[in-house]
């Protein structure tokens, strides 16, 4: 079976509702890419649904232990603005990462988009969290659907 890469990408704002379906469906939908092959797992460091994806593929390394975490960030200093509570998850999921790359030292018009890009390129499948069809995550899932990724969006397991 050839190894396979999975990216994640959502939105930094979610409704309570969804936030209490997306952990299950997350860790369904890691554990059927691991299944099927997949060994690295990259999120962005975002707050939201970068940061729940990237805890919960920390949860499934419990069940399938070949499976990595690799973070794929802006900026040193993305979270310098963040709540300390945001900020305290971010630094768990980076002392727990198998890898973190930095693409820049400090934050720069363009960073994010950047990182997006880094996070499709040489990826075989996106997940997402898309319920808009504007923002960093519709550029995003659209950059992955040109790249020729499968795209599975969570949100429409929600309807």
């Amino acid at each position: 079976m050839q190894e396979r890469t999975v990216c994640f990408t959502g939105h930094r704002q979610i409704s309570p509702a969804h936030m209490m379906a997306l952990p299950a469906l997350l860790k369904a939908e890691i554990a059927k890419q691991a299944e099927a092959g997949a060994v690295h797992f990259r999120a962005g460091g975002a707050i939201g649904f970068d940061t729940l994806a990237a805890l919960c593929v920390l949860e499934q390394k419990k069940q399938y232990p070949q499976i990595k975490l690799d973070l794929i960030l802006p900026c040193r200093d993305q979270d310098a603005a963040w709540s300390e509570q945001d900020r305290y998850a971010y630094a768990f999921v980076l002392s727990e990462a198998d890898s973190v790359t930095y693409l820049r030292d400090r934050y720069a018009e363009g960073c994010m988009l950047q990182r997006d890009r880094r996070l499709v390129e040489g990826s075989d499948v996106c997940v997402a969290f898309l319920t808009k069809n504007s923002g960093g995550t519709a550029y995003t899932a659209a950059y992955a659907l040109k790249s020729g990724l499968e795209f599975v969006n969570l949100f429409d397991g929600m309807m």
